[in-house]
């Protein structure tokens, strides 16, 4: 018999899957954000009479497909319809109160879904945890601001998050998880936006612990540099730069514009031009716009805004490389372009490169641009957020990934996005395989999986928490192990980087 449980607009009539696990898809935590509500704050569903059918996934945000070569490697799940602000629910027991874990998805802020297969939540329920995967608007949907003078509000794709939370706190009882023992978790992207999370007075109280991976605080746009990207934007677009201007335009005209700005931004990526978008080529991701997120996250977590929180925060070891061996970019870097970058990061001329190459002999240049970018965009962040949580009175566990994908002859190594099936423990997913190839070691899979459960239900992943002096690192891999700072040497040249 197909389950049937209430929320607080309706009852959802779910499916049964393996092991008993009740699934319910398609589920609305908001309005669909069209006409008036486009670009606008998300707004409450509308409720609806008798029973309505969850056993099927809903629309995903409106996004344009990944570009070669990516669109081969990360895997996709377009649906189209404008109720798309929806999320889905995995339960063992509705009857029960157990811990829940909700993920935030990646993609740049441009792409992504809840209602990925990779993203099934079967492994999770299995052991005991209720899993939350959700939709939120994406690219000048959910993050166009057009500067200090905007006062329609910022970052609707984190408020979409924050409705989504507002609806578990509210109805995730019903379906036997616990309101008071809530994870939110997410990569890249999804964890960038658990960075402002942890600091938007909106958020404060719908979770209790954080999980993020290869994404931390570091990355927002200031209101000046938001305002650079959308003139810009409305200029392709040959519309005036107001938000209502560009909320008339066609989703399918929006997307193409976006990509053209993208490619433009990565064409010359000139601070003058875009601002902070110039060093992450992201012009659409969170805006420090001083009412939805009043702060930069890095500077409101460094100084106690998320005191109490605990996180368990990693990356990969090879994040990078997703972005320079599939695309060639790898094969023509030169030392000149290595030195460059380290600059433009904020190391110190020469001294930078040289400790790099001191770590890491034999590496091409290649291999240290990926190397530089990967510690400057994901691991430098995410041990500051582990620095001040252990500051404050939260307990912080950092992780690394670091078992190689056997893709391009293993030049991918430990690359962005391949500890993600490992964390669902969902290997055997087709979608995965470009990345996973056909062996993925499944004790790997076992022993992450089982870190986040640990982590989701007792607070606890499994080794000693981060903080001075000891700065313990687990690391996944073939041979697993905790050490202490590792890189320490490369970790203390960027103290001074801020």
């Amino acid at each position: 018999m197909r389950p049937v449980l209430a929320t607080s607009h309706g009852l959802v009539h779910g499916v049964t899957g393996p092991a008993g696990i009740a699934c319910f898809k398609n589920i609305p935590y908001a309005a669909a954000p069209t006409g008036p509500l486009r670009f606008a704050p998300p707004q409450p569903p509308p409720a609806w009479d008798g029973i309505r059918d969850a056993g099927t996934h809903g629309p995903t945000a409106p996004q344009a497909p990944y570009p070669p070569p990516m669109d081969r490697l990360l895997p996709e799940t377009l649906v189209p319809g404008e109720d798309f602000l929806n999320l889905n629910v995995w339960t063992p027991d509705p009857a029960g109160r157990l811990p829940v874990v909700v993920w935030l998805h990646g993609g740049a802020f441009t792409n992504g879904t809840g209602s990925l297969t990779g993203y099934d939540g079967t492994a999770f329920a299995r052991d005991g945890v209720v899993l939350v995967t959700l939709n939120y608007r994406l690219g000048a949907e959910g993050f166009l601001h057009l500067g200090s003078g905007d006062t329609a509000g910022a970052n609707p794709g984190l408020l979409d998050q924050i409705a989504a939370l507002t609806w578990v706190r509210d109805n995730i009882a019903s379906f036997g998880g616990d309101p008071d023992r809530v994870t939110v978790s997410g990569q890249s992207a999804g964890a960038m936006s658990i960075g402002a999370l942890l600091t938007m007075p909106a958020a404060k109280g719908l979770f209790h612990r954080a999980a993020l991976q290869s994404g931390a605080a570091h990355h927002t746009l200031s209101p000046a540099s938001a305002a650079l990207v959308a003139a810009r934007l409305a200029s392709i677009l040959g519309v005036p730069p107001t938000r209502p201007d560009i909320a008339a335009v066609p989703v399918e005209q929006l997307l193409a514009a976006q990509l053209q700005l993208r490619g433009e931004i990565s064409a010359r990526p000139d601070p003058a031009l875009w601002g902070e978008a110039a060093l992450n080529l992201m012009p659409f991701e969170p805006v420090v716009d001083h009412d939805t997120l009043p702060r930069t996250p890095r500077d409101a977590i460094a100084e106690g805004a998320a005191a109490g929180v605990d996180v368990l925060v990693g990356c990969t070891a090879d994040e990078f490389r997703l972005y320079t061996v599939p695309s060639g970019l790898g094969a023509l870097v030169t030392d000149d372009l290595v030195e460059r970058t380290a600059t433009t990061y904020g190391l110190p001329p020469g001294a930078g490169v040289a400790a790099y190459r001191a770590a890491f002999p034999g590496a091409s240049p290649g291999e240290l641009f990926a190397q530089l970018a990967t510690d400057w965009f994901y691991r430098l962040p995410a041990l500051r957020l582990a620095e001040a949580q252990a500051r404050h009175g939260a307990r912080a566990f950092v992780y690394e990934f670091a078992w190689p994908s056997p893709a391009f002859d293993g030049a991918l190594g430990a690359c962005h996005a391949l500890d993600v099936p490992f964390v669902f423990d969902n290997l055997a997913d087709p979608a995965f395989a470009p990345l996973l190839g056909d062996t993925p070691p499944q004790p790997i899979a076992d022993s992450m999986h089982a870190a986040w459960v640990s982590f989701a239900t007792t607070g606890d992943p499994g080794w000693p928490a981060y903080g001075e002096p000891h700065r313990a690192v687990h690391r996944f891999a073939a041979a697993p192990a905790t050490s202490r700072d590792p890189h320490g040497e490369l970790r203390a040249l960027w103290d001074d980087v801020r």
